[in-house]
């Protein structure tokens, strides 16, 4: 299992806003299918950048207030935040080769 955080309303500010390593969200649900096909690949992501990138998990369902101020539509949504700004996102179930290069390019 990955060092994930779970990401909810309470923590967003202090865990990704005021983070001083960029942050990337899993934005998820329990129901949604292809959210489950990226959560392996954010696991390992999340044991690969150590240190360097936070990961954290998102339940849509839990947090509808911040997946509609981020204008999360469909899940899975993986945005990467940097400075307290959304710096990039990529929509649906994305093979790890694109999820690196969203990583690396912040």
């Amino acid at each position: 299992m990955g060092k994930e955080i779970e990401i909810n309303e309470k923590n967003f500010e202090q865990e990704v806003l005021k983070s001083d390593i960029p942050v990337l969200i899993d934005f998820w649900a329990s129901w949604c299918g292809p959210c489950k096909m990226v959560a392996p690949t954010v696991a390992e992501i999340s044991e690969e950048y150590a240190g360097k990138v936070k990961v954290g998990k998102l339940n849509v369902d839990d947090n509808p207030l911040l997946a509609s101020k981020y204008g999360v539509m469909s899940i899975p949504t993986l945005m990467l935040f940097k400075g307290g700004q959304v710096a990039d996102q990529l929509i649906g179930a994305q093979g790890k080769a694109q999820i690196n290069a969203m990583i690396d390019k912040a």
